[in-house]
């Protein structure tokens, strides 16, 4: 292929990066309000019951997400449009979202919750179809390399709308929301893709490889696996390390966890581009799966708080990359691009399920087994992930 005509067979990277401001909105739609600003209300308004509410609020928002998901990327499918949806969900889950300030009642915050859900999936089930539409497989790790930057970014939102005196409870949820729109908007009114009508097209898979449908069990079954260890290190990482050490406070964890996804971003890039180069998409995920199950282990052995941390730095980062990049990679192995977005709404299960699955495997095994257990078992979840991957060809 001449260096000439390369280009033509590129997206744009006026696009890639509006598509992934896009997708950093996403992320700041959703990551201050679950991990901060919903957390601070129901503590206010509930007390000593904020955590039975917290995970009524969770459970519940899990099974509408993962409906939502489903639903509008398949309804998105049919329209045979993707901005409709996207610039649809982006106004109603702003708006219900600021329609959150008030409340102090838990039937009404499960009610508004439930139905931001659906707006945000709205939002984010074409969104992710989107790039399938647009993106080539030869910039499928550049992709998953842009994507990356959007937790470090929904983290970095949370920061910024806490600091002491810039707004009041109410005020932060207006900030989050405009933000949002900042930066959803640009990709909807100049986002100019070139077509790719391969893209649009049903693949024909080879004979001499693995079934369209084993690759696609294959990459979601990976992905639950390692979505699962990430679900458990969410919520108990804080509570793990001050079992290892009393003085360890949450702005620790926080620092640990924000080190964790701003070194991931330059890493996920290189995963990408080298996977790019090579034309080996499958082979960052295989070594991030081992490389999680290594950070697995380490910190299921750590004798010390230093240890400790570095496992979960191995962990983390390997973590990271490997979402970012399966998130790309997943629009490679989909067969049927007419149904693009209901399958990426299946793919979202992997991102939700984890939350029903965690507690109840954290409730089993810490109490007799301590954490080391849980780690020795999740890292066993991760290598499966990583076998499957490793006889995975495409």
């Amino acid at each position: 292929m001449s260096h000439e005509a390369e280009p033509q067979q590129r997206q744009s990277k006026t696009f890639l990066y509006l598509y992934a401001l896009a997708w950093a909105g996403g992320a700041i739609a959703y990551v201050p309000f679950l991990t901060v600003l919903l957390p601070v209300q129901v503590a206010d308004a509930a007390g000593d019951a904020a955590v039975d509410w917290l995970a009524y609020i969770a459970f519940v928002g899990a099974i509408f997400a993962s409906i939502a998901h489903i639903g509008f990327g398949w309804l998105s499918d049919k329209a045979g449009t993707r901005r409709v949806f996207v610039a649809a969900g982006l106004i109603l889950s702003c708006t219900l979202l600021v329609s959150v300030g008030p409340v102090t009642e838990l039937p009404m915050l499960l009610l508004i919750v439930s139905a931001w859900q659906f707006g945000l999936n709205l939002m984010l089930a074409p969104l992710a179809a989107w790039a399938g539409d647009c993106v080539p497989d030869r910039q499928k790790g550049q992709l998953g390399g842009l994507l990356s930057i959007a937790p470090a970014v929904g983290a970095m939102a949370g920061t910024f709308v806490t600091i002491p005196g810039l707004a009041s409870g109410a005020e932060r949820l207006w900030l989050v929301a405009l933000i949002v729109a900042l930066c959803v908007l640009p990709a909807l009114v100049f986002g100019r893709p070139r077509p790719f009508p391969d893209l649009m097209a049903e693949r024909v898979i080879p004979q001499t490889d693995d079934p369209a449908t084993s690759r696609v069990a294959r990459m979601w079954i990976a992905r639950l696996l390692v979505q699962i260890a990430e679900a458990a290190l969410f919520a108990y990482v804080l509570l793990w390390f001050r079992s290892m050490s009393e003085n360890v406070t949450d702005n620790h964890t926080a620092i640990i966890f924000s080190l964790v996804l701003f070194l991931g971003v330059p890493l996920t890039i290189f995963a990408g581009h080298w996977a790019d180069r090579h034309q080996k998409p499958i082979i960052p995920l295989v070594w991030c799966a081992a490389i999680v199950a290594v950070g697995l282990l380490i910190m299921a052995m750590s004798p010390t708080l230093p240890i400790a941390i570095a496992g979960y730095l191995i962990f983390g980062v390997a973590g990271t990359v490997f979402l970012s990049q399966h998130t790309a990679q997943t629009l490679r192995v989909l067969p049927n691009p007419k149904t693009r977005g209901r399958d990426l709404g299946f793919f979202n299960l992997t991102n939700t399920v984890p939350s029903l699955i965690m507690p109840w495997l954290t409730l089993a095994l810490v109490p007799v087994f301590g954490f080391s257990g849980l780690f020795l078992l999740l890292a066993l979840l991760a290598s499966i992930a990583f076998f499957i991957l490793l006889t995975m060809r495409v």
